[in-house]
C-alpha cells in the first residue's frame, strides 16, 4: 500500500504536534529545560543559603561557628528567622574581649611568680654567686604595647 496523505489534511505540521513514528520534540526538549532550570534553581538556592557561612568564614571562630549552626538549623527546620539571625550575626562585627582577657590573666600570672621582697631575692642580691638551691629571680620582660 502506498501511504497517501488525507486529502484535508495540512502539507506543513506545525513542530509540536508529534510525529508518526512516537518522537515527541517539544517533550524531550522542555524535559531537558526543566532538568536544567531545577539544577540551576538549586544551586541559587544553595550559594543564597550558605551566604552568612561565607561572610562569617573571615571573622573569629566562635562566630563563624555559630553563623554555621544557625544556617544549619534553618536548613532543617525552614524557619527562615534563623537564617536572617545567621546572616545578622555575619554582618556584625564582634569585639575580641578573648585577647584583652587573657592579656591580663597572663599578665597577673607573671605578677603572682614573682613577688618582690621574699627572703630568697634579698638574700641572692647580697651574696655573689649564690647557692645551687635558691631560685634565680626572673628576667624582667620587655613588652612591645604596639
Amino acid at each position: 500500500m502506498s501511504e497517501q496523505m488525507h486529502p484535508l489534511a495540512p502539507h506543513h505540521l506545525p513542530f509540536f504536534i508529534p510525529g508518526a513514528d512516537g518522537s515527541d520534540t517539544l517533550t524531550v526538549v522542555m524535559g531537558i529545560f526543566l532538568i536544567a532550570t531545577v539544577l540551576w534553581v538549586g544551586t541559587l538556592y544553595w550559594k543564597l543559603h550558605s551566604l552568612p557561612e561565607r561572610m562569617a568564614h573571615k571573622s573569629q571562630k566562635l562566630q563563624f561557628e555559630i553563623v554555621g549552626v544557625l544556617g544549619l538549623i534553618s536548613l532543617f527546620t525552614h524557619m527562615h528567622i534563623f537564617w536572617i539571625a545567621g546572616l545578622l550575626l555575619a554582618l556584625i562585627d564582634l569585639p575580641d574581649f578573648g585577647t584583652p582577657i587573657r592579656s591580663i590573666a597572663d599578665s597577673v600570672e607573671r605578677i603572682a611568680d614573682a613577688t618582690p621582697g621574699t627572703p630568697a631575692a634579698e638574700s641572692e642580691a647580697e651574696v655573689p654567686g649564690g647557692s645551687p638551691d635558691v631560685r634565680a629571680p626572673a628576667k624582667p620582660e620587655v613588652h612591645n604595647h604596639a
